[in-house]
């Protein structure tokens, strides 16, 4: 399998870890496998959004103006 170093927010990376200490994954490896998973799944099913229309990302998600948050 190939590897891929990425680099994402504290914020995001405590909920990682806190989802796997929740027992909702056995591994940080597999929470971070199944939910980029989840999400390339739900972008194709919804698609790319048109740069016209306003969407979540132009309102901000849960106080962060430019990121999703799990």
């Amino acid at each position: 399998m190939p590897k891929v170093e990425i680099n994402i927010p504290d914020h995001i990376e405590m909920q990682i870890a806190q989802l796997v200490e929740q027992g909702e994954f056995l591994t940080r490896e597999d929470a971070i496998e199944d939910l980029l998973s989840a999400g390339i799944k739900a972008y194709k099913t919804s698609g790319p959004m048109d740069e016209d229309e306003p969407g979540l990302e132009d309102e901000g998600m849960m106080g962060h103006d430019d990121e999703y948050v799990f």
